[in-house]
């Protein structure tokens, strides 16, 4: 297995810039992961593929306003990236520029103070978020002074933030939305579960991680980063009656599948952080199917996927997405792997 086995050349411009109007309406490339048979379909036909009792498993991780700009008491203004919270108030994150965040320094942005506490050795900053009143809860602050962050490869502003959180998003914490479950609707979901399909919910906060490149030949001497996850008892409960029953388990994107994939069955209720890396060869112990977009090419991304079918399918399945001009990456269009 070499990296360049997971490359293909997309023109640029398929790469969506904005969300559709209805998210429903997205595209669907459904593939058969057995035979490699595929059918275009319209997202909001996902229903046809499911039978009363099988299950749906979403992220309802929420995406926080992560992008925030201070300045110093000389007014030199300095980016701040949050990545994960450590503790009450501080937070590990991403200085611009580095030598304007040493350890004592103070930000401001208007009444709040951010003071560096922390130089890590990857270059990262500890920061702690100082109030005048001890009570104030950070995500509403993020809420009025924060950016949500866009991928890099967006480069169109988008208008309503909304549409970069899915519309069941609730846990505060990702950095990078969830992007499979973009496509889904409440009135989606509803006629799910009209039609008998059990919904269940875990939370993986998505990290900026998620857009680094593998920079190494051989995939295997690629270090993933960790994320932090939590999958409720209830949610356990319904995956093992699923098994139980012979029906499917349908996970949402990557996020949910590298949840599931790293509790096993059977599934106890869990949290913890998963590094997990699923990479052709891997042997899948919970979903059967899986609901994704369209990843970057030589990502961790796209080989998860390659494992779930079988890398020739996936890659012929992609380059019929770009002749057919399938919108990819984030806004993009959708997949469904069965």
């Amino acid at each position: 297995m070499k990296l360049s086995d997971f490359f293909y050349e997309l023109p640029v411009d398929l790469i969506a810039q904005h969300p559709l109007e209805q998210r429903d309406c997205s595209r669907l490339l459904c593939l058969n992961k057995l035979n490699g048979e595929i059918n275009h379909r319209i997202f909001s036909d996902i229903t046809d593929f499911f039978e009363p009792d099988d299950c749906l498993i979403l992220n309802n991780s929420r995406v926080i306003p992560a992008r925030l700009f201070a300045a110093n008491n000389k007014k030199y203004v300095v980016e701040i990236f949050l990545l994960h919270a450590v503790r009450k108030n501080v937070w590990e994150c991403l200085v611009k520029p580095g030598k304007k965040a040493k350890i004592g320094e103070i930000l401001y942005i208007n009444e709040i103070k951010i003071k560096i506490i922390d130089v890590l050795e990857n270059g990262n900053r500890l920061a702690e978020f100082i109030f005048d009143n001890i009570n104030s809860d950070i995500y509403d602050m993020l809420e009025k002074i924060g950016n949500v962050p866009l991928p890099p490869y967006i480069h169109e502003k988008l208008e309503n933030s909304e549409r970069y959180q899915t519309v069941y998003a609730e846990k505060n914490g990702s950095v990078a939305a969830p992007t499979a479950g973009l496509h889904f609707t409440p009135e989606l979901l509803e006629k799910l579960k009209q039609k008998g399909v059990k919904i269940g919910y875990v939370t993986l906060h998505v990290g900026l991680g998620t857009f680094r490149p593998v920079k190494v030949e051989n995939p295997l001497e690629h270090k993933m980063h960790s994320e932090n996850y939590f999958l409720p008892n209830e949610t356990a409960e319904l995956i093992n009656t699923t098994k139980k029953l012979n029906k499917k388990i349908t996970a949402v994107g990557t996020t949910v599948c590298r949840v599931l994939e790293t509790v096993g069955m059977p599934m106890v209720e869990q949290s913890g952080e998963t590094d997990i890396f699923i990479y052709p060869g891997y042997e899948f112990k919970v979903i059967d199917r899986l609901i994704t977009n369209f990843h970057l090419p030589e990502s961790t991304l796209i080989m998860l996927v390659s494992a779930f079918s079988e890398r020739e399918k996936i890659m012929n399945a992609y380059n019929e997405a770009i002749k057919e001009k399938y919108r990819f990456f984030s806004f993009g269009d959708a997949m469904f792997i069965y």
